[in-house]
């Protein structure tokens, strides 16, 4: 009897022991920076630029992680920091340190970890440095360990180094642009590093990345058109293929000057042919159809583009106003284009064709249009605070039609001013949404022009466009690329170099 329950002891326990392994779930982290900026615009990045999202906030703003979702229930979620920002200028030294401080210490206080779900955007830059997410890799690696796995998803506008391709074990990025998929390719990343953790194959055994010399704005690379719609449509049908994981191609980031910025394409998976392979087609196709790209829309100067507007029996008429894009990296505040708006004879009276235009920042405009009240006048200057390279703070002066409060850190007014009517933030800001314009009771259906600090329209502007023209004005992310005054890329580089020689797309597999 003695013996019999001796041997059912150890029997017991290893049962114990299996049941407990089974559940054991893998611990994830969550952490990263998420920014582009432009090395060419004045402005600098301060921390209070930065939205902190922390802890179950952080973890609620990924739709497949909230409570209840499937993917929710396969990990224990560490969420540290995910800092974001609207794009702008560079980085000050202090600010990258305090944040990056921050998120360490973060991790510190969970660790150990199984994984890391690495959320980045890839073009963020700072003062003095180069290639700051691969450094900030690297402080995250020396917390979470070599063994842990890093799966990272990007921004297709980011730029994708050796040093940060050597650190992250899986990686990917949007496949659309606009970035209509951006959450999507989030899901992916975490889908991806899940089942590698659940089927024990941990990190893929190959990695392939291809330097692609080419260097070209997201308004002539929207995968809305061709060829940028097909190229990276070829890249979901690449990794069914047995043996590879995912795949990805970088646009990189055009406003910036520094080596790193160029065109990317990987691929990475357990076969190592398949995964060269892969990779090295995507990068062939990228290079063969370079030609092709062209902008989204028809552009021309703002002159031309008012000219078509004006004439035109469609509306809305749109126009972007890209060189001071603020969701490109442009400081926002570049008055160029509305001063040469107050200047035309179409809109010195409130009976000319209506004109929105949206925004300029200027807080002392604001309160002083809050201080007068809706139906009263105002009369002002705004804008050119931080880029006045091109014009000075423009004068304003007309009615108030609108103040809207409902945001404490950036009020907004609205001043018609002949038939023009003039957004005026404290902060930048860029209009996306449909409801930023009813907020101040304009029905854009019944504009006859729209101007806005965009590049290429986002989905809700650009379905309710009855037109649309691009034009090229000034401001930090000025989309005439050759005239840049570039001196750290890699030359040659396309379209800067038109008639460069056929470049070496062969992969080189990450260690």
């Amino acid at each position: 009897m003695k013996f019999r329950l001796l041997l059912l002891i150890p029997i017991y326990l290893i049962a114990s022991i299996s049941v407990s392994f089974a559940q054991k779930k893998p611990r994830v982290a969550i952490a990263g920076i998420a920014i582009e900026c432009s090395t060419f615009s004045p402005a600098r990045t301060a921390e209070e630029a930065f939205r902190k999202r922390t802890g179950e906030a952080l973890l609620n703003s990924y739709p497949f992680l909230r409570e209840g979702a499937p993917m929710r229930e396969k990990a224990e979620w560490f969420p540290a920091m995910v800092a974001s920002a609207t794009p702008g200028g560079a980085l000050t030294m202090e600010t990258y340190e305090s944040l990056t401080g921050q998120i360490l210490e973060l991790l510190k206080a969970n660790a150990p970890y199984d994984a890391l779900f690495f959320d980045i955007h890839g073009a963020m830059s700072v003062v003095g440095m180069d290639d700051p997410e691969g450094d900030f890799i690297l402080k995250v690696r020396e917390v979470v360990g070599k063994d842990a796995l890093i799966s990272t998803c990007m921004d297709l506008h980011g730029n994708v180094t050796e040093r940060l391709a050597e650190n992250t074990d899986l990686i990917t990025c949007y496949r659309l642009a606009p970035h209509e998929d951006s959450m999507d390719s989030r899901e992916r990343t975490v889908v991806n590093l899940i089942e590698r953790l659940e089927s024990g194959k941990g990190r893929p055994a190959y990695k392939a990345w291809v330097p692609v010399p080419i260097l070209l704005p997201g308004e002539q690379t929207s995968t809305r058109v061709e060829p940028g719609k097909s190229l990276y449509a070829s890249i979901d049908p690449a990794t069914k293929q047995v043996g590879v994981i995912d795949a990805a191609i970088w646009i990189g980031y055009a406003w910036a000057d520094e080596p790193r910025n160029h065109a990317v394409v990987m691929a990475y998976g357990d076969d190592k042919d398949m995964v060269v392979r892969t990779a090295e087609y995507l990068a062939h196709h990228f290079w063969s159809v370079r030609h092709q790209f062209e902008f989204v829309a028809p552009t021309a100067t703002l002159e031309e583009c008012l000219a078509n507007a004006i004439a035109s029996t469609k509306k809305p008429y749109f126009i972007s106003d890209m060189g001071d894009n603020p969701t490109a990296g442009g400081a926002g505040d570049v008055t160029w284009t509305i001063t040469e708006l107050l200047k035309r004879p179409e809109f010195k009276s409130d009976k000319g064709k209506t004109l929105v235009y949206a925004s300029i920042p200027g807080p002392e405009f604001v309160a002083k249009a809050i201080k007068a009240g809706v139906g009263n006048k105002v009369k002002g200057t705004a804008g050119a605070a931080v880029d006045n390279r091109y014009a000075p703070p423009v004068p304003l002066e007309g009615t108030v039609t609108s103040i809207y409060l409902d945001n404490p850190d950036n009020k907004e007014v609205v001043v018609k001013i002949g038939s023009i009517y003039v957004i005026v933030t404290e902060k930048r800001k860029g209009f996306h949404y449909v409801k930023e314009f009813t907020k101040h009771n304009i029905d854009l259906k019944q504009a006859d022009i729209v101007v806005v600090k965009l590049g290429y329209l986002v989905p809700e502007l650009y379905d309710i466009q009855a037109d649309w023209m691009m034009a090229l004005t000034l401001g930090g992310v000025n989309q005439d690329l050759p005239n840049l005054p570039y001196k750290r890329i890699r030359r040659p580089m396309f379209p800067l170099d038109k008639d460069m020689p056929m470049p070496n797309l062969k992969a080189k597999l990450i260690k």
